[in-house]
């Protein structure tokens, strides 16, 4: 896939409306794709791995990851559209989203830049998509998130399904009782500001085989930042704010 042929931005009402009609900022010019169902019916695991986007656009994903962002609520983002918002909009503009992102060309928006103060002192920068972004940041979670999940270690308790903080509490009680009397705090400062997109991709590879998926990662690493009104462009680095980032 080109990323420079990236034609579409978003638009949108309902995920779950009817795919008819064009609208949105700069709609592509693909064909509206249809609703294709559960994208591994009566497919190969190795088939089912290149066609991902068909099932980040199917009607249910969809409606799950449009009543997440209703939950979270959150703060506009570069365009100032609000959540309670998203609803109506969706309603002209999905059909046209939706044909882009089965194409390849989705293009997302630059992210709004949010300075959160630190406790030692200085700040940490947040990247807030818009409400569409972080709408279709979720549907990708929801199929990516089953594919990586297994990989992941036994003692790893961020940002993953039924584990929190207060399971790594316990288990750090449960390492003491056993007898062991050290802890070692290991930080890596700026971790997230210096992700390199080229070693990360190739690591998402490795398990996604849909390259309008990986092509999408890759635009939203890439987004540009929104501070001011100046967009500045992004080179490494992966914006912390979206449900994708973890």
């Amino acid at each position: 896939m080109n990323d420079d042929n990236a034609q579409a931005r978003h638009g949108a009402d309902s995920p779950g409306a009817a795919d008819a009609g064009r609208g949105g900022r700069n709609p592509t010019e693909a064909g509206d794709g249809a609703e294709s169902g559960t994208a591994t019916t009566g497919r190969t695991k190795a088939e089912a791995a290149t066609q991902l986007m068909e099932q980040v656009v199917e009607r249910g994903n969809m409606w799950r990851a449009y009543e997440r962002v209703l939950r979270n609520k959150g703060a506009p983002g570069a365009d100032g559209m609000r959540v309670q918002d998203l609803k109506a909009w969706l309603h002209t503009h999905w059909p046209s989203v939706k044909a882009a992102l089965l194409a390849g060309c989705y293009l997302p928006r630059e992210v709004r830049a949010v300075d959160i103060p630190k406790p030692q002192g200085g700040v940490r920068t947040l990247g807030v998509p818009t409400v569409v972004d972080r709408l279709i940041q979720q549907a990708l979670l929801q199929v990516l998130q089953p594919i990586f999940e297994p990989g992941f270690s036994e003692s790893s308790y961020g940002f993953r399904p039924g584990r929190n903080a207060w399971q790594a509490v316990q288990a750090a009680r449960d390492h003491v009782r056993s007898g062991r009397g050290w802890v070692v705090v290991l930080d890596l400062a700026k971790f997230f500001d210096r992700v390199n997109h080229d070693l990360l991709m190739a690591r998402v590879a490795r398990e996604v085989g849909d390259r309008r998926v990986l092509g999408l990662i890759r635009r939203f690493l890439e987004a540009g930042l929104m501070r001011d009104g100046l967009v500045q462009p992004r080179r490494e680095g992966t914006p912390q704010g979206g449900p994708l980032t973890p």
